[in-house]
């Protein structure tokens, strides 16, 4: 028995093995505990074994290709054309292992676990910044219950907060005070973590020379160039710039048949995470368009004339994309070229 290709299908506990041999035979069908799929994997000869992508991939992509077998990583909306009839873990082993062996099929980057910890931080940051704005939006409203009322924005909350602390006569009731003194102590530990994680992620910007080139492009700060540099290990994966911008979510979505084209809203496929940093930067570059004298600043402009402007920001967004996508394939000293050329990819 010669395995050439397995799927995976991975789990908490029970994973599921499906093997073919070079003529496509089905010659493995197993379940394993998780402590003993590297074992079993251990005694085979090197082959191509696929997983689809999901939170533990990338580990068991970095065990299992330690061991010398070759690991690729499936989008998990690839692998669902090809699971026959009914779900379950040896179907869906099967039509992974049908999927990795497409010739036109897109894999993955397997991220190493330094890349793997700048997204964690990158993760922890947002969960802290969306806790943060729930708690800011709580002691907002709960002070408005008894007629303190303060505009929006995190400024004139904190300013709330601030005579909460210092003026005893107030008029809140002591019961209200003390809970909402509560939730102010928990607002400074919370700003306290976030300003940690920042640190980190600027010194981990620092030492990067990728996030420090990407942090060169307009829209593209110390936050957005380290999740892209982490997020995308192999700019190769994309054949374009435009590939790259589809790949994020900031095209068109489709329904086109008959020869004719019918575009909507913007897809929202792919990294939801790096989209949003990406939108953010273009809506800053949009509000200093004004002043600006570049040929950006003009584009932009001509934009806002004809178009819409939350649609100027997606399209700036997709320009700045398509730009990552050059400094990053082009930007390194690889074979593909240098800095100099990333103008020529946005044609």
């Amino acid at each position: 028995m010669h395995i050439t290709t397995i799927g995976i299908d991975l789990a908490k506990s029970v994973f599921q093995l499906h093997g073919v041999d070079a003529e496509d035979k089905v010659v493995l069908k197993k379940k394993l505990r998780r402590g003993a799929v590297l074992d079993f994997l251990a005694k085979l000869e090197p082959c191509l074994i696929g997983m689809e992508a999901c939170a533990t991939s990338h580990h068991w992509a970095r065990e299992i290709s330690a061991l010398g077998h070759e690991v690729r990583l499936i989008p998990p909306a690839y692998v669902k054309p090809y699971v026959k009839r009914q779900k379950n873990d040896a179907a869906d082993a099967e039509a992974i292992c049908e999927t990795v062996t497409r010739p036109s099929m897109r894999f993955v980057p397997i991220k190493s676990a330094a890349q793997q910890g700048v997204l964690v931080l990158h993760r922890s940051r947002d969960l802290l910044m969306r806790q943060r704005t729930m708690l800011l939006n709580a002691i907002r409203a709960h002070m408005a219950e008894f007629g303190i009322i303060a505009a929006q924005g995190p400024r004139n909350v904190m300013g709330l907060i601030g005579e909460l602390r210092d003026n005893e006569e107030i008029g809140l009731p002591d019961i209200a005070r003390s809970a909402l003194l509560a939730l102010a102590a928990q607002l400074d530990a919370m700003g306290n973590e976030i300003r940690i994680i920042e640190r980190r992620l600027m010194a981990w910007h620092r030492a990067d020379e990728t996030s420090q080139r990407l942090q060169t492009i307009p829209g593209v700060g110390i936050i957005t160039a380290t999740a892209l540099a982490a997020s995308v290990p192999d700019p190769a994966v994309f054949k374009s710039g435009r590939q790259f911008a589809a790949y994020l979510g900031l095209v068109p979505r489709q329904n086109s048949s008959g020869g004719k084209e019918r575009l909507g809203h913007i897809s929202k496929m792919g990294n939801g995470y790096l989209r949003k940093l990406l939108v953010v930067g273009a809506t800053s570059v949009i509000r200093r368009a004004d002043s600006s004298t570049s040929a950006t600043g003009f584009w932009v402009r001509s934009l806002l004339e004809r178009k819409p402007a939350r649609v100027v920001t997606v399209a700036m967004a997709n320009k700045t994309a398509r730009i990552v996508w050059a400094v990053l394939g082009l930007g390194g000293n690889g074979p593909r070229g240098n800095i100099s050329r990333a103008s020529d990819c946005m044609s």
